[in-house]
């Protein structure tokens, strides 16, 4: 009889991006090649990444220390919308200010990106099937990573709002089998030297 496991999943933000958002800075490739590491110690199954060159260089620039693990490319991980709230959800000191950041979101977005979160839930979260835990990596966007992070806290579907991530920073979850997900490490650097860190962050959140 197959049991039931443990899933470890470990989301990373993609490192600096240039303007254009056409590759890495060199920043971003340092940021990339020091959490991969990192990593090279964990016996990960997959290494998932979305399309946009910034998260597929890094989730290369990973994967390059972890030699024999599968890189899969997937829109699940992309960079898109999760969801749009109606304001009635949404605290009414905030209310304005989130409306007003997502008002930029076209319709094709607004469609397309909730069905995508959806999926990410299915595909990425909950325990996994077997004897052994199973670890993953999913290199991403802020977006992704904060959707998944309230998912894992049970917070409202408005909640990925207002959770930022850096750049190549490190967020863990654990789904262990009859227990509430776990979020054992969230926007952790300790790998990147002074320099390289809150890349991503709005400087009056540097810490």
């Amino acid at each position: 009889m197959t049991g039931i496991a443990t899933r470890y999943l470990y989301l990373v933000r993609h490192g600096e991006a240039s303007p254009d958002e056409s590759e890495l800075t060199e920043a971003g490739r340092r940021q990339a090649a020091l959490l991969g590491q990192r990593l090279r110690d964990i016996p990960f199954t997959a290494v998932h990444h979305g399309p946009l060159p910034r998260a597929k260089q890094t989730a290369h620039l990973i994967g390059d220390q972890h030699k024999g693990v599968p890189l899969h490319v997937t829109e699940v991980a992309g960079d898109y919308v999760p969801y749009i709230p109606e304001k009635d959800e949404l605290p009414a000191e905030s209310a304005d200010f989130y409306l007003r950041f997502l008002a930029g979101a076209t319709e094709e977005e607004r469609k397309h990106g909730p069905v995508l979160a959806r999926q990410a839930l299915d595909l990425f979260t909950g325990p996994v099937d077997g004897e052994e835990d199973r670890h993953e990596l999913v290199v991403t966007h802020n977006f992704l990573v904060a959707w998944l992070v309230r998912d894992a806290m049970h917070a409202p579907k408005w909640r990925w709002l207002g959770l930022n991530h850096c750049n190549a920073a490190l967020t863990v979850i654990r789904y262990a089998p009859g227990r509430p997900a776990s979020v054992l490490v969230s926007n952790d650097m300790r790998h990147l030297p002074t320099e390289l860190r809150w890349t991503g962050f709005p400087p009056e959140l540097h810490i």
